[in-house]
């Protein structure tokens, strides 16, 4: 469908020339008081003040926000090292531990071996043999409970630091 070009009404009554238009639009309007004007710049003085004001205290809390997190993270970091050197403390003691274990093995074989080319009969050394793996099953025993417990030392001092700082760190932030 089709529809008809709308026609645009024209005004109704004179047109007024251009220039007349344009004067009435540049026409300065009257000039304010001077007090309009000095309000302002008390208000813009005064708020550049308080700005100034602002950004100092921001300015202040940032530093010191600045020099707590400084604090905590030396304290952290003050925590690792401790905890590694007391983890480094506790490997070396199990190392330890674990060569003295090893020195009582070999001597404790070496010790069967002799009284093995010393036994009379068969008999005899089958019933040294199971003494002999029998001690040495409770040796073991005794020795995985003894490097156990010295792991679990380890673990514990090694640990022990770390979790001060952490306790410590929530307690700053709560």
């Amino acid at each position: 469908m089709a529809t008809a070009p709308r026609k645009t009404a024209l005004p109704a009554g004179p047109v007024e020339p251009a220039a007349s238009v344009a004067e009435s639009v540049a026409a300065p309007a009257p000039s304010p008081s001077p007090q309009i004007f000095a309000a302002p710049d008390a208000t813009l003085a005064e708020l550049h003040g308080q700005l100034r004001a602002a950004a100092e205290k921001g300015l202040a809390e940032t530093r010191s926000a600045y020099v707590k997190t400084k604090v905590a993270a030396e304290a952290a970091a003050d925590a690792l090292e401790t905890s590694y050197a007391a983890a480094r403390a506790g490997v070396v003691a199990i190392n330890v531990k674990a060569l003295e274990l090893l020195t009582a093995n070999v001597e404790a074989n070496f010790d069967f071996l002799k009284l093995a080319f010393g036994v009379g009969g068969f008999a005899d050394y089958v019933a040294l043999q199971g003494e002999f793996a029998s001690a040495r099953l409770d040796a073991v025993a005794g020795q995985a409970k003894a490097i156990g417990e010295l792991a679990q030392k380890t673990a514990l001092e090694a640990l022990e630091p770390i979790k001060a700082q952490v306790e410590k760190s929530f307690k700053l932030a709560l």
